[in-house]
């Protein structure tokens, strides 16, 4: 199952993009042999200023025909690791292909746009920065891979 975070906003060089890169790496060699990855991230950028609405007009011409639609928003459900690994498992021994995963713009998503989304799931009540968000879905993909394939990354 390819996954694809899509994301509002352009993460620069830095120790964040570091980060990411790292752990969306690591998920794509450990999850190989579990039939998880690779794993990209896809920028898109509302230049014209249209809102909640042109931002989720831009994600939806990036996100993979047929994903599954997990949105990042702060109403979503709070899942524990192995939860979110068990999550990844369920759609990949579904026959799903493809994941999405959205990270919306400062404003949030559109609400028609986070309807339309099969999940939505949370990183607890505080708000986090995008770029951080990045890092931490980025992270978690590779900690559900280790935890699927019984490495000793999690330590539960």
């Amino acid at each position: 199952m390819k996954v694809t975070i899509c994301a509002v906003g352009r993460l620069r060089a830095g120790p964040e993009k570091a980060l990411v890169d790292d752990y969306l790496d690591r998920f794509s060699r450990s999850g190989r042999q579990l039939g998880l990855g690779p794993a990209q991230v896809l920028e898109v950028e509302d230049r014209k200023g249209g809102g909640a609405a042109a931002e989720a007009a831009l994600l939806d011409r990036v996100c993979p025909n047929g994903a599954v639609r997990l949105a990042l928003d702060e109403r979503g459900k709070t899942l524990s690791s192995p939860e979110f690994s068990d999550l990844l498992a369920e759609w990949r021994d579904a026959g799903r292909s493809d994941l999405a995963i959205f990270i919306g713009g400062a404003d949030g998503f559109d609400p028609a746009f986070r309807h339309g989304c099969d999940r939505w799931m949370s990183f607890g009540p505080m708000v986090w920065p995008h770029m951080l968000a990045r890092v931490m879905i980025a992270e978690q993909l590779y900690r559900s891979a280790s935890i699927l394939a019984g490495a000793p990354y999690h330590r539960a």
